[in-house]
């Protein structure tokens, strides 16, 4: 499988028992979905009870229960499934099988199915979540009548033994109302276990084809649908689709593919930026402007319209310096063409990749949420020389930081009134100087700073330490040099940067 949504397409019982019934099924729908395979891949599910054991002996010959009657009439031999297994993969199906007992599972991985699936009314069975989990195959769960707390133990118990499992939305009516499904449930399963796969087994009406628009636009992973083909012999159900069905409910799916786009950020089609541009103010000399000065944000004003080759309003901000390169006088347009720029924002995000980098290859786990801090002491364009990089990771009555210094880097000397730090080494070689006395610090190292040290250090092949101190006060770092203390520009903090 790849990353089309997987459609599984549930036989269930309605083979009903009859070999060539369950062939004639997997014949139509194979043609239906011939014609939709760029779009999904297809799986063919099947259900196993081991009859001997799933009903007890004392209800075996209750022909009056519902489910007795039907398991027992539609029931098929270890061969008689695996005849039809196989036919479904010759017809192009993954195959696909729920077990509701522990010797079913032992025939899924006799018969060499490809998914396994665990059914709602299964889901806390532990027993049988027990012997599935031995299963080296992707697993499916359905969630339908399950609290929170189940769904978490459950996860739970699969995480921890690193199974490859999915979690389906499913509400457990046959059929269901479409008011009834639920389908924020895609949402808050997505939500609350990030990184889990979810899909959505459906039990609505055959012909309803709005759930799967809204399931598809929820980023489900796979959908379920059961289907039947009706003969004489055999009617369907209220809840299966019939092959013209499944025909217009991937036709429906297909459209909310294809309204639903990419699920990566495009660029923007040229027409698109055209026609946007169109309604963008444009940048205005405020006074006269003469060639060398620096384009301030006192000395423009921006205005609608603008004119081709004009700067825009959106290439205005605090990251990109601007200098005339001739005389422009009152109220002109400033053009691309007149003026030259230094883009403060594309070395920061330079620096972001190489810290990024830095950090994989040392091996370093930081939060997914913390903001990244750029201090560049003498401005950006010295980062590399005179600068830092720290990730504070929490600072409430403590503080803990990484600081990560690119090689070649040093930290100009500093001290704090208030704060006192330990740093410990967990990556390369630091040279810390304390009151001009050097120590170099290696993997594993520690070293107390105490309030009014001053402090400085440089690592030439590049170091992240972990700082952890007392709280972190935004106004207790003074520096030796003064031009430093006068610099307010002299960091940079970004918070979406991972």
């Amino acid at each position: 499988m790849n990353n089309k949504i997987l459609i599984i397409l549930e036989m269930a019982n309605n083979h009903m028992g009859d070999v060539e019934h369950g062939k004639l099924m997997i014949d139509e729908f194979a043609k239906t979905v011939s014609s939709f395979k760029n779009e999904f891949d297809f799986a063919w599910k099947f259900q196993f009870r081991d009859l001997d054991t799933f009903i007890h002996r004392d209800y075996k010959d209750r022909d009056d229960l519902k489910y007795v009657k039907r398991f027992k009439e539609t029931n098929l031999s270890l061969e008689q499934f695996l005849e039809l297994k196989d036919y479904a993969k010759q017809n192009g199906f993954f195959t696909m099988c729920t077990a509701f007992d522990e010797p079913s599972v032992d025939r899924i991985l006799e018969m060499e199915f490809d998914i396994a699936k665990v059914a709602s009314c299964s889901f806390t069975d532990w027993p049988l979540l027990n012997k599935v989990k031995d299963l080296d195959i992707p697993i499916i769960i359905s969630t339908a009548g399950a609290s929170l707390k189940d769904i978490d133990n459950v996860v739970s118990f699969m995480q921890h033994r690193e199974k490859d499992f999915s979690l389906m939305h499913c509400v457990g009516k046959y059929p269901t109302p479409f008011e009834e499904l639920e389908l924020n449930q895609i949402s808050l399963l997505k939500e609350r276990y990030p990184g889990v796969k979810v899909g959505y087994s459906t039990h609505e009406e055959p012909n309803e084809t709005r759930a799967i628009n809204l399931a598809i636009a929820k980023g489900i992973f796979s959908s379920e649908k059961h289907v039947a083909v009706e003969t004489e012999k055999y009617p369907r159900n209220a809840y299966s689709s019939t092959p013209d069905e499944i025909q217009h409910w991937l036709k429906n799916a297909v459209d909310s593919l294809k309204a639903c786009g990419s699920k990566e950020r495009l660029a923007a089609s040229s027409k698109e930026l055209s026609d946007l541009a169109q309604f963008k103010r444009g940048v205005f000399a405020k006074d006269d402007i003469n060639k060398g000065d620096t384009v301030s944000r006192d000395s423009f004003y921006c205005a609608w319209p603008s004119i081709e080759g004009q700067y825009l309003a959106d290439s205005m901000s605090k990251y990109n310096c601007f200098t005339a390169e001739e005389d422009i006088n009152a109220h002109s347009p400033v053009l691309k063409n007149n003026v030259s720029t230094d883009n403060q924002r594309d070395k920061a995000w330079d620096i972001v990749q190489d810290v990024k980098t830095f950090l994989d290859e040392a091996k370093i786990t930081y939060p997914s949420s913390a903001d990244l801090e750029i201090s560049h002491h003498y401005g950006i364009d010295r980062f590399y020389e005179t600068g830092i990089s720290m990730i504070t990771v929490i600072n409430r009555e403590y503080c803990k930081k990484l600081i990560i210094v690119l090689p070649g880097q040093r930290h100009p000397e500093q001290y704090h009134k208030q704060k006192e730090e330990t740093f410990m080494i967990l990556h390369g070689k630091v040279n810390l100087f304390i009151d001009g006395i050097k120590s170099v610090l290696s993997e594993g190292d520690t070293f107390t700073i105490f309030p009014s040290y001053k402090h400085s250090f440089s690592s030439e092949d590049g170091c992240v330490i972990e700082e952890v101190s007392s709280t972190h006060f935004p106004d207790d770092s003074f520096y030796t040099d003064e031009t430093i203390n006068k610099n307010p520009n002299r960091k940079t903090i970004i918070s979406y940067w991972r």
